[in-house]
């Protein structure tokens, strides 16, 4: 490659836009006949939201791969291992001795065929927010459209240090005491805890205050969540906060849809988040029970492949990660990339900060957020101390609020050691993740054409017969919950002739329908020793024309998802010796 090998700046810090823009544009200007960059919407801010397209041929349709970060405007390492696939793509083609892990040549062969997507920064508003001022960004540092003029906290660095921390003002009736171990670090008050005691709320001031309330902060309201607004599932506010109007009305997220509609040939979806170290899967509506089965053994397959390159465990969204119990989220984007647009879909929530910490697995994933204690506090601030150089937790000093008077500014900033990683150790997250993206992406379907046969008919006449098949793991329809989707077409064959005719010119065009793929996932009852079995050969299609005279045929099968594979076929007079033309 052009520069060192998979070493990015990306994997040591996290980039602004304008640095993020620089790189994309360095690796699409220097290997132009493998990558091409596109801008597939853009921010009200002005800034581009940008998709890298990564193979040979860029324009030409076949079975591709998407990784988008940083839909969330805090969780910057998405874009960091996004970045990193976009690189490791790159080196399949330029120099695939850097690859991580070690890939057999056949391998590689395979990958080289796949389209890489890569969107890395979804969210280039709230990402720039963060990286100037720190503070709290779910998606977009705007409100929603039409949201009531209520009060409401606006982050704002008031004490001019570059970064936006905590307020604490003291109160009688306050709900946290300061650590006497760890300056900065607040505890939650127990009802032992002499004074002095403080209401803790995010560095800036109340927007529409009304001089006397003093709101609760609430990111998630009056505000966007781009995880909200995907079409499958949608609900409205308040049934789901962040979700908006109507699916897709904010122009990031709009802007994966119209580029994810435009795009059939998607197979397998990975979207970052950060943090907890964990995959998170379909359904994110109901139980595995409801799940169909063949599906099921596919992300099994993955959960392995999580375990093993990544260290990260997988989850159900339903059964592990909702919120409440029973209570689905709605209009994620992975539900949308699963279910509509027939994709082998997840989240990774990036970076086990709850592992580093000794912090044992709860019986839901989830409850990992919710269930820390003092001592956990207590041991996050010494492992900040250790392992974080002290970026999160800082001293508190004297600040005249233009509102609510005397406080006290400092405290926790969670942006690098809570909400992102420390930089130090972006490399090896990196590495984890695109051996097992890469790892994923071999199982892509592809098409190819087995065999072709003329046989002499007398009188001028030939039989061209064409037997196609799948050689990949996937079925050419991708995942059995959108095997009925209107526009999942299956597998077509076309011929057209030259020098000759079909003798039926209405069988030029015919269809094949899917083809299934050789893997099973992991589970499936064909794999156990006691009543191991194969499939049959429902891989393959076999067509045929009868052509009239001499010339040759050129032979087109595709799909939409797959793209197209084609061969021209010479054919022979009559001394032509039946068999291969």
């Amino acid at each position: 490659m052009a520069q060192d090998a998979l070493d990015g700046p990306f994997r040591h810090r996290y980039l602004t836009h304008e640095a993020l823009t620089r790189q994309l544009e360095e690796w699409a200007q220097a290997f132009p006949q493998l990558a091409r960059l596109q801008s597939i919407g853009t921010t009200p801010q002005g800034r581009d939201i940008w998709v890298l397209t990564i193979g040979p041929e860029p324009e030409r349709r076949r079975p591709g791969v998407w990784v988008d970060g940083n839909m969330h405007g805090t969780e910057l390492a998405g874009s960091s291992v996004a970045l990193a696939v976009a690189e490791a793509a790159l080196a399949l083609h330029l120099d695939p001795e850097a690859l991580p892990g070690g890939w057999p040549e056949h391998q590689r062969r395979f990958l080289r065929e796949v389209l890489f997507y890569v969107c890395p920064r979804i969210s280039p508003d709230g990402a720039e927010q963060v990286l100037r001022q720190r503070g709290f960004v779910r998606s977009a540092p705007r409100r929603t459209p039409d949201s009531p003029a209520r009060p409401h906290w606006r982050t704002e660095d008031l004490d001019g240090d570059g970064q936006c921390r905590y307020l604490r003002r003291h109160d009688e009736a306050g709900d946290f005491v300061e650590s006497p171990d760890h300056p900065g670090l607040m505890l939650p008050r127990r009802v032992e805890d002499p004074p002095p005691y403080w209401r803790l709320y995010p560095e800036g001031v109340i927007a529409h205050w009304d001089g006397v309330t003093i709101p609760e902060p609430d990111w998630l309201r009056d505000t966007p969540d781009f995880n909200r607004h995907f079409p499958w599932g949608w609900r409205p506010e308040p049934d789901q906060l962040g979700a908006g109007h109507y699916p897709g009305d904010e122009p990031e997220p709009r802007a994966v849809i119209d580029f994810a509609l435009a795009h059939p040939n998607l197979y397998a979806w990975l979207n970052l988040h950060t943090f907890g170290g964990v995959f998170i899967r379909p359904l994110a509506d109901a139980p595995d029970d409801r799940m169909d089965q063949h599906d099921l053994a596919l992300y099994r397959q993955l959960a392995a492949w999580g375990q093993s390159l990544v260290g990260y465990p997988t989850v159900s969204g339903f059964e592990e990660f909702t919120y409440e119990p029973d209570t689905p989220l709605h209009g994620d984007l992975t539900d949308f990339a699963y279910h509509q647009r027939g994709c082998v879909a997840q989240v990774c929530e990036l970076w086990d900060l709850f592992h580093r910490l000794g912090r044992p697995r709860p019986e839901r994933f989830i409850d990992h957020y919710t269930a820390f204690d003092r001592e956990e506090m207590e041991r996050l601030a010494q492992w900040d101390l250790v392992n974080n150089h002290g970026r999160l937790f800082h001293p508190w000093h004297p600040l005249d609020h233009p509102q609510l008077g005397a406080v006290e500014v400092g405290g926790l900033d969670a942006c690098i050691g809570i909400w992102n990683p420390p930089p130090e150790i972006l490399p090896a997250i990196c590495n984890g993740l695109v051996t097992y993206w890469l790892q994923v992406a071999s199982l892509l379907p592809r098409l190819v054409i087995e065999a072709v046969r003329c046989t002499s008919l007398g009188d001028g006449y030939h039989e061209l017969t064409v037997t196609v098949a799948n050689h990949g793991y996937l079925p050419s329809y991708g995942v059995q919950a959108a095997r009925e989707r209107p526009w999942n077409s299956g597998v077509e064959a076309t011929a057209s002739a030259v020098g000759c005719r079909l003798h039926d010119p209405g069988q030029a065009r015919q269809v094949l329908g899917h083809l299934e793929g050789w893997g099973r996932g992991l589970g499936d009852t064909a794999q156990m020793p006691w009543f191991q079995r194969s499939r049959g050969n429902g891989h393959q299609a076999r067509v045929c024309w009868v052509i009239l005279g001499e010339g040759e045929v050129t032979v087109r099968i595709g799909s939409p998802r797959l793209g197209e594979v084609h061969q021209t076929i010479p054919l022979p007079g009559e001394s032509g010796a039946p068999g291969a033309c």
